[in-house]
C-alpha cells in the first residue's frame, strides 16, 4: 500500500512516517551517530511477538504510515525479513536502512525484496573513500556501499541515498549530487547535523552555510532525475518558498509510486514518530522526549494525545523568531535540534539566518 492521500489535515490523526529501531545493535562506529549503537543486541529489545503487535498498532492508524526499519542495524536481528513480510501483509509501506556492512549480501537483499520491502535507503557521506570512511569509522565502508547499490539495481529494490552534510563533505555537494545522477536512485535525503548521541563530538556547518547548501540542493532539484528532500533541515523549504519554488519539487520522469513525498510541515512529532528498540515512543529519533512505552501504551493514543506531541503540532507555540515568522506552518525549525543545543524543543530553531519582520511577514530576504 502507498500513502497517496496523506495531507496535512492528517497530522493530528496519523503520522506520514513511523520510524522503528528494531535494534540497537550495528557493527559500525558512525562519529554521528544518533543511537550510539553497540555490537551486540539488547537482551531487552521487542521480541518477535511484541514487534508484530506494534507493527499490528501501526497498521490501524486511520492513516497506516510509511514504516522505516531503522537501527543499529536492522540485518543484525535475524527475523528482520519476517517482520517486513508481516508489516507488508498488514497493508504497511516498508523501507528499511541497513548499514553498509557484510550482512547486506545480495541474499539478503533478494529476501528483503521478496517480502516487499518498497525502499532501501543507504548512507553515502562522501564522493570518495576517504571522506565517506572518515565518518563512518570502518575502512572500506565507501566500496561497501557502493556494491550494495549495484547489487540493489540488480534485483529491481528502488533506492534512497542519505547523506549528512559535515564541515568535511561540505565541498563535494554539486560533485554528490552529479555522482548520484548515474545511481538511478528515487531520492537523495540530505541529513543535517542533530547533536545528539555520538554526533554530539561533531561541529554543526553554521547557518550561512546552511544557506549555501540549500541553493545548490535547489538548483540540483530542478535538474537532476531523482527527488531531493532534507532531513531536520525544515528551513529548505523557507529558502525555496522563497524563490516561488516547490519544496516538493520531483522529476516529472520519476515513479510517482516510488517517490511519494512528506506534505509540506512535517517535523519531529509532526507526521513523524520514532519508536525505539525497547518500545519507547518519541517524536523523532533525534528529538529525545520519551512520551510513552509500547506495549504499555498504545502508539495510536500516544501520537495522537500525548502533550508532548500535540505542542509539537501547534505552530503557534513555537518562541521567538520561529513563533513569529510567516514560514512557521510549512517549516518550524528542526525541533530536535533547537532541543539538543537549548533544552527547549519549542525554542527558535539554532541555525537559521532568517528574521522575520516584527508583524511576522515571509516577504524578508535571508541574510547572505
Amino acid at each position: 500500500m502507498v500513502t497517496v492521500d496523506y495531507t496535512r489535515s492528517d497530522f493530528d490523526r496519523s503520522p506520514f512516517v513511523v520510524f522503528y529501531e528494531v535494534t540497537r545493535a550495528c557493527d559500525l562506529v558512525c562519529q554521528h551517530c544518533r543511537a550510539s549503537a553497540q555490537p551486540r543486541r539488547d537482551p531487552l529489545e521487542l521480541d518477535g511477538e511484541q514487534a508484530r503487535q506494534l507493527l499490528g498498532q501501526l497498521a490501524s492508524f486511520p492513516k497506516p504510515p510509511m514504516l522505516i526499519f531503522t537501527g543499529g542495524d536492522p540485518l543484525k536481528r535475524a527475523d528482520v525479513v519476517d517482520l517486513v513480510r508481516h508489516a507488508v501483509d498488514l497493508g504497511l509501506n516498508a523501507a528499511m536502512t541497513p548499514s553498509a556492512t557484510p550482512l547486506v549480501t545480495p541474499e539478503a537483499l533478494r529476501n528483503l525484496h521478496e517480502a516487499g520491502l518498497h525502499r532501501l535507503a543507504v548512507s553515502l557521506d562522501g564522493m570518495d573513500a576517504a571522506t565517506h570512511d572518515a565518518l563512518r569509522g570502518v575502512s572500506g565502508s565507501f566500496q561497501r556501499t557502493i556494491q550494495i547499490m549495484a547489487d540493489a539495481r540488480r534485483i529491481g529494490l528502488p533506492l534512497q541515498v542519505n547523506t549528512t552534510v559535515t564541515q568535511a563533505n561540505l565541498g563535494q555537494i554539486d560533485t554528490l549530487a552529479e555522482m548520484l545522477a548515474g545511481e538511478r536512485i528515487v531520492l537523495w535525503s540530505v541529513f543535517f547535523l542533530v547533536p545528539v548521541g555520538r554526533g554530539e563530538q561533531l561541529k554543526r556547518i553554521s547557518p550561512e552555510q546552511y544557506e549555501a547548501v540549500f541553493e545548490k540542493l535547489w538548483f540540483h532539484a530542478q535538474r537532476q532525475p531523482y527527488g531531493i528532500k532534507t532531513t531536520e533541515a525544515p528551513h529548505y523549504r523557507r529558502f525555496v518558498l522563497a524563490r516561488r519554488g516547490n519544496p516538493r519539487h520531483k522529476p516529472d520522469e520519476l515513479d510517482q509510486t516510488q517517490n511519494q513525498r512528506a506534505p509540506l510541515g512535517i517535523n519531529d512529532g509532526k507526521g513523524v514518530m520514532f519508536i525505539d528498540h525497547r518500545g519507547a515512543i518519541y517524536p523523532s529519533g533525534f528529538l529525545p522526549l520519551r512520551c510513552g512505552r509500547f506495549p504499555r501504551d498504545s502508539v495510536i493514543d500516544v501520537y495522537q494525545n500525548s502533550p508532548i506531541f500535540r505542542q509539537l503540532r501547534d505552530a503557534n507555540q513555537l518562541k521567538g523568531k520561529c513563533g513569529r515568522c510567516g514560514f512557521r506552518h510549512a517549516c518550524g525549525g528542526s525541533r530536535a535540534r533547537t532541543y539538543a543545543v537549548t533544552g527547549d524543543a519549542l525554542a527558535p530553531e539554532p541555525d537559521c539566518v532568517y528574521i522575520p519582520d516584527a508583524a511576522g511577514s515571509s516577504r524578508s530576504s535571508s541574510r547572505r
